[in-house]
């Protein structure tokens, strides 16, 4: 962290993926709520969808062309079964993949599961100016996905490098 900086709050908005979770039973979703809020930034928008790619495109697509929105974080879908389809989903609307979030998510995650990793298709990358991260449903993923990756890059005070810089050059021609 540099102390010569300031911290950026973000608006970041929150998809949970499911076909059965509710408002009262979402931990997943409302851990990264309350992670986010914490850590100083706004939610922007919180909701539930069922595991329906178009669904699922439906909404990132409506917060990829809000320009007030900086970040969103999806949970769930991001498994091997056959109604698992968020990197489906969101893949085809980014502009750049950011490869090394899923292969370090996975990294840090064997720490935790063990071999199981190898299961979770966590994603992240750029769309319109916008970064899109993918996590696994459980809430201990959501956790750690936030608490060793996201956080600090969300933070415009870590060094070298944050994501928060980038922000105004994603749009770059």
């Amino acid at each position: 962290m540099s102390e010569d900086r300031q911290f950026v709050p973000l608006n970041i908005s929150i998809m949970t993926v499911s076909d059965t979770r509710t408002e009262e039973n979402d931990k997943s979703g409302l851990k990264l709520k309350s992670l986010l809020e914490e850590a100083g930034h706004r939610m922007a928008e919180k909701v539930i969808v069922v595991d329906d790619c178009y669904q699922i495109r439906a909404d990132v697509s409506k917060w990829i062309a809000d320009s007030s929105v900086q970040v969103v974080i999806t949970t769930g879908g991001t498994g091997l079964t056959g109604r698992d389809g968020t990197p489906e989903a969101v893949q085809p609307l980014l502009d750049k993949v950011i490869d090394g979030f899923g292969e370090m998510f996975r990294v840090l995650s064997y720490e935790t599961i063990g071999t199981s990793t190898l299961q979770s298709r966590a994603l992240a990358g750029v769309a319109n100016g916008t970064f899109i991260f993918c996590l696994p449903g459980s809430t201990g993923a959501c956790m750690d996905g936030w608490s060793k990756l996201i956080a600090a890059q969300l933070d415009y005070r870590t060094r070298p490098c944050n994501l928060v810089e980038l922000l105004p050059r994603l749009l770059e021609k």
